[in-house]
């Protein structure tokens, strides 16, 4: 299964992204395997750089070398893969300023919704940054389920017991771009919370 033959973006109504940047996940996968669900930010501005790009692309470097801080021993996207770890964005376009306005997030929030109803077997949510924990909370509140995540400091969440659909969810920070590697104190919470989730499924 592709991700990217299951969903698509209808019209492209979001105006503080750029469209022409849309990515959602066309690596193949077989869903049952999929136990943890990586939800990072917004697809990169270069599709290079994309978790499943050919070469050395950004995301999957940052993204290994946190599995890797975590105690894990992966050397590529494809092994990360293979110990059932799907990554994808909660935005599919990449974002134009520093910031993702809320309404573009609620938007996006749809198509990562049915992204994740692909995935019944997944057991752990990381969510890698506010837009991520903003997404899964639209979400929820779209079915009247309430927060997942409730409003307060990442640093302050981490370690809380939150569920989502059957899904423990991990609030942490962003592992996927350059910023990884400036914020070392980030850096450590990410690798304690992959540890955790990863944990929980093997």
């Amino acid at each position: 299964m592709r991700v990217s033959d299951s969903i698509a973006c209808d019209g492209f109504p979001c105006v503080d992204v750029t469209h022409e940047a849309y990515h959602v996940p066309a690596v193949d996968l077989d869903p049952e395997r999929v136990k943890v669900l990586l939800i990072s930010e917004a697809a990169p501005k270069n599709a290079a750089d994309g978790y499943y790009a050919e070469g050395e692309p950004l995301f999957a470097a940052t993204t290994v070398q946190a599995f890797q801080d975590a105690g894990i021993a992966v050397a590529s996207m494809q092994d990360i893969l293979d110990l059932g770890v799907c990554a994808t964005t909660a935005v599919k376009c990449a974002k134009q300023a520093y910031g993702i306005k809320a309404a573009t997030i609620t938007e996006c929030s749809r198509l990562l919704e049915r992204e994740l109803a692909l995935f019944p077997a997944a057991r752990a949510l990381l969510l890698m940054g506010d837009v991520a924990i903003k997404a899964v909370n639209a979400i929820a509140r779209r079915a009247g389920e309430g927060r997942v995540i409730p409003a307060g400091s990442t640093y302050k969440l981490r370690g809380g017991m939150y569920w989502f659909r059957g899904m423990r969810a991990f609030p942490s920070y962003l592992q996927a771009g350059p910023a990884f590697y400036i914020e070392k104190s980030k850096r450590a919470m990410i690798a304690e919370d992959i540890a955790a989730a990863m944990a929980l499924v093997r």
